[in-house]
């Protein structure tokens, strides 16, 4: 294959009998026509998803490398001939190059904010982290320390003044009933009058003596804080520079012949970095302006797991909901509306009653849909999605599951059972135990994990054991079986922390979860996070009964 070419064939990817028996739909990228307000879609099929496998899989061959990974798109057209073809595109920058040849290129005129915007983001990660140094200078912990050693002091000072004064009390009322010369009554009144003022000056001549103390470190925090706010409004104008770029820098095509800039597409004051460069937008203005129309597209992820563990190679993404998504609908402007077939959710029920659905999710699979670019199928979704299972419109989880992990799931049917369930998880009334595998040989047969949690907003979505910041954290533990370097173990989770049962493997027992692409070593090539939801218990919150529902581990 040719990857210089920029439109190829479909059989360069596929053989020709797979052509037409592939059409089976993955997913449907869809908006709303700007104009007519009408739905349109284009689907990702199992052969768009071949092609763009196969496109990996040349670039391997040819080894072809990228630092770190990189969405590609693929989007099968028909041309003017009525045959099929390929286009292909990556999304942002290769290799710092913004056109490489027989790839679609970048939307005309994007490569001036593209360099804007690269050197803002710079600036921005500057003054994140000048912000994050200010506010953690130890001059605030010194300050905290000495201001609460000052009140100890204050308060331990206040309480000996009030004895004092409760006595001074006392003797006046006593001196009051007694009965002696004038002379001698006024002078004891008098010695109680000195004894009073000398405990006004001793509390203010410790306040005196700890100001002189703290002013200046108080000083000290005063000049960060305002300095931080002055880092947050260059902060601000950056952002709104840039905003301001982007609204005018580029404009887009759609099939009706329509072309708009982003800022009038999209007309709102605030558009997400990045806007356009991906693969979607980037293939579909392409298609747009050289009479190719569109029949589906695929992008996958193909190269290293992104630092943040979100994004790995193989695997296919949505439109992302802050970039791609806004833009979809005008793109998608002047084609027919594919069909969008509803489908089963695909998802084992182990539990089902009027209130309550109980599912086994696998692995990979988001609980609840979120922001960012693979954060589209998930259970909730799949679903709503039946459109002849009216008592799942509603659904709704109860907690969640980390992707990666497989396992029990519960969701609500209705707002009520969803408070009454939630308060059962807040108050730690329900009992949830895994099963995983982790890289070792643990010692212990059993024992507790206790290690403070924080998600450091500086490596998100890691957490990590903090002492200062970290909330608390319990796990119990006990080994099931010990084989091959690996231990199987039961783990229940007494809090509910993010990513809890990953972190306290690796640092209490310092072994990483089997297949943890997050926090496991990086050369690790395994199909799974070995976690699992294998069991749990509660109580209904309707029927009063106990519930205990149980799966098969997977692995």
């Amino acid at each position: 294959m040719n990857l210089q070419t920029i439109l190829h064939s479909v059989d360069d990817f596929v053989k020709k009998e797979d052509i037409f028996q592939e059409e089976i739909v993955t997913y449907h990228y869809e908006g709303f026509c700007p104009k007519t307000k009408q739905k349109l879609t284009l689907p990702r099929t199992i052969l768009s998803e071949k092609i763009a496998l196969k496109l990996c899989a040349e670039l391997d061959k040819n080894e072809i490398k990228m630092p770190k990974g990189k969405m590609l798109g693929v989007l099968i057209v028909k041309d003017k001939l009525g045959d099929l073809k390929v286009i292909k595109a990556f999304s942002g920058f290769w290799g710092g190059k913004k056109e490489i040849r027989g790839w679609v290129n970048q939307i005309p005129a994007n490569s001036v904010i593209t360099m804007a915007e690269k050197l803002t983001l710079q600036k921005l990660d500057q003054i994140k982290y000048q912000i994050i140094a200010l506010e953690n200078i130890s001059v605030r912990e010194e300050y905290n320390n000495l201001e609460q050693k000052f009140q100890q002091e204050w308060q331990s000072l206040k309480k000996i003044h009030q004895v004092r004064k409760q006595v001074r009390h006392e003797l006046r009322n006593e001196l009051k009933e007694t009965i002696i010369n004038n002379s001698n009554i006024e002078e004891k009144f008098k010695i109680l009058e000195q004894e009073s003022r000398k405990d006004d000056w001793q509390r203010r001549n410790l306040k005196h003596k700890w100001q002189e103390i703290l002013q200046p470190l108080k000083d000290k925090i005063s000049l960060a804080d305002q300095e931080i706010r002055n880092l947050k409004r260059q902060r601000k104008e950056l952002s709104r520079q840039l905003q301001a770029q982007m609204q005018t820098a580029y404009s887009m095509t759609n099939f009706a012949g329509e072309s708009l800039s982003v800022g009038s597409l999209l007309g709102k004051d605030f558009i997400p970095t990045g806007t356009g460069d991906c693969c979607a937008p980037k293939l579909l203005h392409y298609a747009a302006t050289n009479n190719l129309i569109p029949i589906a597209m695929a992008e996958v992820w193909w190269g290293d797991t992104s630092p943040n563990g979100e994004k790995v190679n193989g695997h296919f993404y949505p439109a992302c909901e802050s970039r791609c998504q806004p833009l979809m609908g005008f793109l998608l402007s002047g084609l027919p509306s594919f069909e969008v077939r509803k489908s089963s959710a695909n998802l084992p029920i182990i539990y089902e009653d009027d209130y309550l659905l109980v599912v086994n999710k696998p692995s990979g699979l988001l609980s609840v849909s979120g922001r960012g670019i693979d954060k589209f199928d998930c259970v909730e979704a799949r679903f709503r999605q039946i459109p002849t299972a009216k008592s799942y419109n509603h659904l709704k989880t109860v907690h969640r599951l980390d992707q990666d992990t497989s396992g029990i799931l519960i969701l609500a049917k209705d707002e009520d059972t969803h408070l009454k369930m939630s308060q059962l998880f807040a108050v730690r009334e329900v009992k949830k135990i895994y099963e995983a595998v982790v890289e070792g040989m643990v010692k212990e047969d059993r024992g507790i994990i206790d290690l403070p949690l924080w998600g450091n907003p500086r490596s998100r979505p890691r957490q990590e054991v903090n002492y200062q910041y970290g909330k608390p954290s319990v796990t119990h533990f006990r080994v099931i079986e010990r084989r091959q370097e690996q231990t199987r173990l039961e783990l229940i989770p007494i809090t509910g922390r993010t990513h809890q049962l990953r972190v306290h493997c690796l640092q209490g027992l310092g072994m990483a979860i089997r297949g943890d692409r997050i926090y496991g070593k990086l050369e690790q090539n395994e199909d799974r996070l070995y976690l699992h939801a294998r069991e749990i218990i509660f109580t209904h919150p309707h029927t009063q009964t106990i519930i205990h529902l149980t799966t098969k581990t997977p692995f």
